[in-house]
């Protein structure tokens, strides 16, 4: 059977129970293909045909095109119960197909969630939760217990370790932390002076802009930065440790990996982070002073004394005790995130994406418990 394109041609011939298809012309993306329907439907319609063989001596080129042909009848003979032979064709193309084979086609996610029952997959989510939590509370007391050990003496941190993490998690952390804490002072000043300026209380600018940046936006924004450039760090780092082997092999030498690489992540993030919400708090400040004397035409006193008649030193150690926090928040996700991680390339990436998720949705969670405690308490 001849297709109707002449620069490609197929023919069917049956020998005993099986067929062969001859190829031959031109098969290179420049030509149309023969229609695949029309060549199956020519089929003998015999239930004793087994299997179908493939004759390509008289190709004259070939490119993509055949290998999908070559698919598209492995894939009929499979829905149909025949035999394909493929060891006639070429090496190359034998290896190719292979390939093809060798690799499973993703399904559709939403596909196969659509499979089981609501009830079904609420159930399972249900239960990923708990796995989750108790994955989650058993790695809160190893950290811990490795904390309990550290004062004990009996420890497996390197102390070089732990003073280049601080350099990591600290002094390179500066310019980024600079940058979004200078704009989000100027913001805060700029859209308080706007909305202030409606009651004629501009003067209540830098009550706004201190007490924001002091109780809330520095230790939330500094967080957040972190997560996003040390958590995933850390996870990344954990990962690929764990890729790579090195966790087995702490664990075949007797070392506790939270000793090891978890203990001086976290001691490094709970010493850094309060400086780096102090560093953030000035940083934020000054952009709202900047804003009010430009544009309010406030003196520099102006500013300084209005914020201290409004805002106390509680406001102040609020933000640093969220910075602690919000540092342990981070080292542990991005610790539990990486000792997680599977055992190829692709896992890094997810659990570092893991790690910034976690740590920023702990962030803001605890940020709020913490605000209703301070509430409670009159703070």
């Amino acid at each position: 059977m001849d297709s109707q394109d002449k620069t490609k041609l197929v023919e069917s011939v049956r020998e005993g129970n099986i067929i062969t298809l001859h190829l031959s012309g031109d098969w290179s993306l420049k030509t149309s293909n023969p229609e695949f329907n029309t060549i199956v439907d020519a089929f003998p319609q015999d239930k004793n045909i087994r299997g179908i063989k493939f004759d390509v001596t008289q190709l004259i080129t070939w490119e993509s095109s055949l290998m999908t042909f070559f698919l598209n009848i492995i894939n009929y003979g499979k829905e149909r119960g025949l035999e394909i032979y493929i060891e006639s064709l070429p090496d190359n193309i034998q290896r190719l197909l292979r390939l093809s084979l060798e690799v499973p086609e993703k399904e559709d996610v939403n596909m196969r969630s659509s499979k089981y029952a609501f009830l079904t997959r609420v159930g399972k989510w249900g239960i990923s939760i708990y796995d989750e939590g108790i994955e989650f509370t058993r790695f809160i007391g190893e950290v811990f217990f490795s904390v309990f050990k550290l004062f004990s003496g009996r420890y497996h941190m390197r102390r070089g370790d732990f003073f280049v993490i601080i350099q990591e998690t600290g002094a390179k952390a500066l310019p980024i932390v600079s940058l979004i804490a200078l704009l989000i002072g100027l913001i805060v000043a700029f859209l308080g002076s706007v909305t202030l300026a409606r009651f004629g209380a501009e003067i209540y600018v830098s009550y706004l802009v201190a007490y924001g940046i002091l109780r809330e936006m520095g230790a939330i924004m500094t967080g957040v930065i972190v997560a996003g450039r040390t958590g995933a760090a850390f996870a990344a780092q954990i990962g690929t440790m764990k890729v790579t082997e090195e966790i087995d092999a702490l664990k075949t030498m007797g070392i506790s990996p939270i000793d090891f690489i978890v203990l001086p992540r976290m001691l490094a993030l709970i010493i850094m982070m309060p400086l780096l919400v102090l560093y953030a708090d000035l940083i934020g400040i000054f952009g709202g002073l900047l804003v009010t004397t430009f544009l309010l035409d406030f003196s520099v006193h102006q500013f300084l004394e209005g914020m201290n008649e409004a805002v106390t030193l509680t406001d102040f150690y609020i933000g640093l005790v969220k910075g602690t926090i919000f540092g342990v928040i981070v080292a542990i996700s991005g610790c539990l995130r990486g000792m997680q991680c599977g055992n190829n390339a692709d896992a890094v990436g997810l659990s570092a994406t893991s790690a910034v998720v976690t740590g920023i949705t702990l962030i803001i969670f605890a940020n709020a418990v913490i605000d209703w405690i301070a509430a409670i308490h009159g703070f």
